[in-house]
């Protein structure tokens, strides 16, 4: 761990990073590999530390639907219960000659055609209670409606960057020396232009006697392209003035280290700038290969194919 005195005295340290600078009050990775912060808040309350519009805008398709569904089951089957509670013969149209069952099944279907305000007449409720009631359900109906309309407008209209990273960084030859390499891709049916990228190296070394984060700009051969459409390969040549001169393949094995990946590009479809970040820790970063091309051109030689298959692949080579 005490690596300070390996790394280049020419590589600048960052100090505006807001990872904070103590390795002692800090456990895991920096960036988990989704690009969300690895921090967990304590010390509020649960509705304070949690936003939850965002975190249903956030939710897996199959997970948002999978809500709206078991809540619409579980709000009838409330309803129903209260209805069968205050009474089933406040309830016209329910035969009461039916068991139990057969009316609590009715109540339900009574109360799901309150509850999105259908109403197609066969039971209808008597009583002040079970008119109170039903009407209860039908207000609730239309304002769970409208938050459920307003965040399916929300998912589909939230601007989002559809980017895959490799799931390696990999130390490759480049030119007479070697380079720190990450490839990305668009994969969806978007244009991306203006595409920039910064890379940030954390490292946890130990500094006269202390735990401490040191923070480095990885200087990039190419920060920004024009166009992004197909792969992009990240490249920080390793010169003797990179953090990471004189590092061999045992040092990202053994160093407390994180490569911080950010990108930024203008969407055209949205009129809008999206981001999308990752990172690679050390033991993601596979020493001694390079990557294996991802496009081609097609076999009507008409167009360009990029196979997304080809992301993470790569062929083993010799590193001096």
């Amino acid at each position: 761990m005490a690596l300070f005195h390996r790394l280049n005295s020419k590589s600048k340290t960052l100090a505006n990073t807001g990872f904070g600078s103590s390795a002692s009050n800090y456990g895991g990775r920096f960036i988990n590999k989704d690009g969300s912060a690895n921090v967990v808040k304590k010390g509020i309350g649960l509705f304070d530390k949690i936003s939850w519009y965002h975190t249903m805008l956030n939710l897996s398709t199959w997970k948002f639907l999978s809500i709206l569904l078991l809540f619409y089951i579980g709000i009838n089957f409330l309803f129903a219960a209260i209805y069968f509670g205050v009474g089933i013969e406040h309830l016209n149209g329910i035969a009461k000659t039916e068991s139990e069952w057969v009316q609590f099944g009715q109540a339900y279907f009574f109360s799901a055609q309150t509850f999105t305000t259908v109403g197609y007449g066969h039971i209808s409720p008597t009583g002040f209670y079970a008119s109170a009631l039903s009407s209860a359900e039908a207000l609730i109906g239309l304002l769970s409606f409208a938050i459920a309309t307003g965040l399916f407008f929300g998912r589909f209209s939230k601007p989002a960057i559809f980017l895959k990273f490799s799931h390696n960084a990999i130390i490759a030859p480049y030119n007479e020396g070697k380079a720190l390499m990450l490839r990305l891709a668009p994969f969806k049916n978007t244009n991306y232009i203006d595409a920039e990228a910064s890379v940030t190296l954390g490292m946890r070394i130990e500094e006269n006697g202390v735990m401490t984060n040191k923070f480095f700009t990885l200087d990039l051969e190419f920060q920004r392209v024009s166009s992004l459409v197909l792969s992009w390969t990240l490249v920080h040549p390793i010169t003797n003035e990179s953090p990471l001169y004189d590092l061999g393949v045992s040092d990202y094995d053994s160093i407390l280290g994180e490569i911080i990946v950010v990108i930024k590009t203008f969407d055209d479809m949205f009129s809008t700038t999206v981001a999308a970040r990752t990172s690679y820790t050390f033991k993601e970063v596979v020493y001694g290969v390079k990557f294996i091309p991802m496009y081609t051109k097609s076999k009507n030689n008409q167009s360009t194919v990029l196979d997304l298959d080809q992301l993470n692949s790569f062929d083993k080579v010799i590193l001096d």
